[in-house]
């Protein structure tokens, strides 16, 4: 501080000196103009402002700030020509607040000098400091306007320069003006090819407008050895968009390898590891998250969602407790733990917390934004699935009804799990009745109208329901999904040839990873279901090849196995691999205990059958029902036994024709048969 004070002093004596040389020199004869310009008292009081000024900024005090603004007038009194001293002045009115004196002043200068690159760089500062501190709303949509402006004319001045470029860029993208963002960060490429900054930034425009292949094209074409761990991190999160967990995966090992320090590319890296079920990874970066940061309710709520997969339900509302004391009154927290207490089956208690939550987000004149509407939609859609799961059909049909008000995505939701309520106990009419409503309320939803048909040719319409789907084929890419429903169809249908034409088509049209492993997993379901086990599990191979956490695809094929009495060792393997992924899942539990049954393991199967039983209304499933009476049957309880067969009949005479394989049903007939002759000779024998 000393060494300013000197260097200030030495400039005080020479300005002083100039000022007093100033005032001994002979007055001119003409008449002095009205504003004489005095360079030697301006210097001095820029140099009194100056010092005052870093005073202030050291000290913060407010007189110190006063000071430095006379000191400025008094500057420009003496030059008032001088635009580098209107400009100081505007600047530290920007500085200590005053920001309307700023501006007031950056535009005086710009009347004057409308090409001041200072003044207008100094009024688009202030601007965009103004939008980081507004809300949303039409006083900001005019401030972002003002600051478009004033980067438009920094660059017709300064039209080389790659960062405001990008910055212009990003203004227009806030603007939503994305095709003038996308050139302005080109540009700022152009300018700077190794801009890091800018190649990010024009990536994650692509991203937000949904083109991610774009975006990963334009992050790829920096080398690998020119990659950042920014870049990298940047690229992890377009294939997350692309839902290419892997790769994702990938670049954010690399990201985190290049700095292990940014905490946003471990939470990237566990959020790509959880989406490819990859559980038990996905926990161990989360963990290093809340060691780094363990104010982060955000990571406390993911390591719920991961225990409460696993089962393991204790821990899970452990952390979420954590996480509701970092952010008080949080849905999000609060609607977890519905989800855990829902699985638990503790199905009052998640009915209370999320009618709480619709109570508190309701309003008396149901003027919802779309925003208010889709939380809405998804609180009543977990309360529905609640009451379903809870036995109470009536209380969940209501609350599914109540989604259709809130319009749009949420209505087909809607529409659906009430189609679905209806399926699952067996109310076929019923669900086809909704679904011809839903199409005439939403006519222009074709997912809608493949359920429709889908429910026509269960009803024993089937030529109706195809025709309905094949008048939605346009010959382009979207006709994917129409050609997944199509092999759905003609598989319960029987009607092979048909089936695998569909799914020739949808193979042509499934580029990406996941479409391809799906297509994989429908033509393995297609051939198990014609008994051509050995291409089926070829098929069901090629999905575990790209995806070993597929849990659907574990479980048809280790089922598949365990079923036949082949590789039994294995089949339990895969079962218990798609259990752990999906712990409460009730056809995987009946899987588990097949595979257990196959094995002689009987008491390991009879734990799986009745879990699974007891799981999602799996007890209403003839097949579980089945399963149960070989067990009971093998363990000579033949009364049991019977019972569950007899239950198995039930439910098969309840279904529609096309989830019956009456070769089952006529097998299962005959055990009962039997066993009832059995039973019949014991009774006589005791009488």
């Amino acid at each position: 501080m000393k060494i300013i004070y000197r260097l200030y002093f030495l400039f005080f004596v020479v300005a002083t000196g100039l000022a007093q040389q100033a005032g001994n020199t002979p007055k001119p004869a003409a008449a002095e103009p009205p504003h004489k310009v005095d360079r030697a008292t301006a210097y001095y009081h820029y140099a009194m402002a100056h010092m005052y000024e870093d005073q202030w900024s050291v000290y913060a005090r407010s007189d110190l700030a006063s000071k430095a603004i006379d000191e400025y007038r008094l500057a420009i009194e003496a030059d008032p020509s001088s635009e580098y001293l209107n400009a100081g002045l505007a600047e530290l009115y920007a500085k200590t607040g005053r920001i309307r004196d700023a501006v007031q002043e950056a535009q005086d200068i710009l009347k004057r000098d409308p090409n001041n690159l200072e003044a207008h760089k100094l009024l688009g500062r202030i601007y965009l400091r103004s939008l980081g501190d507004m809300q949303s709303g039409t006083g900001s949509d005019n401030v972002l306007k003002a600051a478009i402006d004033q980067y438009e004319q920094i660059l017709k001045i300064e039209p080389d320069n790659a960062d405001d470029h990008l910055l212009l860029g990003r203004l227009y993208q806030l603007n939503k003006n994305l095709r003038k963002a996308e050139t302005e960060f080109k540009t700022a490429i152009k300018l700077q090819p190794d801009s890091e900054e800018a190649i990010t930034t024009l990536a994650l425009l692509y991203n937000d407008e949904g083109d991610a292949a774009r975006a990963a094209q334009t992050l790829s074409s920096v080398p690998d050895s020119a990659r950042s761990g920014k870049l990298y991190s940047a690229l992890g999160y377009t294939y997350e968009q692309q839902k290419n967990y892997k790769n994702a995966i990938d670049a954010y090992r690399h990201a985190i390898e290049l700095d292990r320090d940014n905490l946003d590319s471990i939470r990237g890296l566990a959020d790509s590891l959880l989406n490819d079920n990859q559980t038990d990874a996905a926990l161990d970066q989360y963990k290093i998250v809340a060691e780094a940061n363990p104010e982060d309710a955000k990571t406390y709520i993911q390591i719920a969602e991961i225990y409460r997969r696993k089962g393991k339900f204790d821990l899970a509302l452990e952390n979420l407790k954590k996480a509701g004391s970092m952010v008080q009154d949080s849905a999000e927290v609060s609607y977890n733990v519905a989800a855990v207490y829902q699985a638990q089956g503790r199905f009052d208690e998640a009915a209370q917390v999320l009618q709480d939550l619709l109570k508190k987000s309701e309003k008396p004149d149901n003027s919802y934004s779309q925003e208010e509407k889709d939380r809405r939609s998804v609180f009543l859609e977990r309360l529905g699935a609640v009451e379903r799961d809870n036995n109470n059909d009536p209380a969940a049909l209501e609350t599914f009804r109540a989604m259709l008000t809130l319009g749009d995505e949420n209505a087909v939701r809607g529409y659906q799990e009430i189609i679905n309520t209806y399926r699952e106990e067996k109310q076929w009419q019923q669900a086809t009745d909704v679904a011809k409503e839903a199409v005439g309320k939403l006519p222009k939803e074709n997912d809608l109208r493949m359920v429709y048909a889908l429910q026509l040719a269960d009803m024993g319409q089937a030529d109706e329901g195809l025709q309905q789907v094949k008048s939605l084929l346009k010959g382009t890419s979207d006709d994917r999904e129409i050609y997944i429903t199509l092999t759905q169809m003609y598989t319960r249908l029987k009607r092979w040839q048909d089936a695998e034409d569909a799914l020739n088509k949808l193979d042509q049209l499934s580029t990406k990873p996941e479409e391809k492993q799906y297509a994989n997993f429908l033509r393995g379901s297609v051939l198990e279901r014609q008994k051509q086990y050995g291409p089926a599990e070829d098929s069901f191979r090629k999905v575990l090849a790209g995806n070993p956490q597929d849990a659907a695809t574990l479980n048809y094929l280790g089922y598949m196995l365990a079923d036949r009495g082949v590789k039994l060792d294995e089949a339990l393997t895969l079962v218990k691999k798609a259990v752990d992924l999906d712990p409460t899942n009730g056809a995987y539990l009946d899987s588990l205990g097949w595979a257990y049954f196959k094995l002689g393991k009987y008491d390991q199967a009879e734990d799986s059958l009745n879990k699974a039983s007891h799981l999602q209304r799996m007890g209403s499933d003839p097949t579980v029902q089945e399963h149960l009476g070989d067990l009971y049957q093998k363990t000579g309880r033949l009364k049991l036994a019977a019972a569950h067969w007899e239950r198995a009949i039930e439910e098969w005479n309840k279904t529609v024709a096309a989830e019956i394989d009456q070769d089952d049903v006529a097998k299962v007939q005959k055990k009962l048969e039997s066993a009832r002759v059995k039973l019949a000779k014991e009774d006589s024998a005791q009488k």
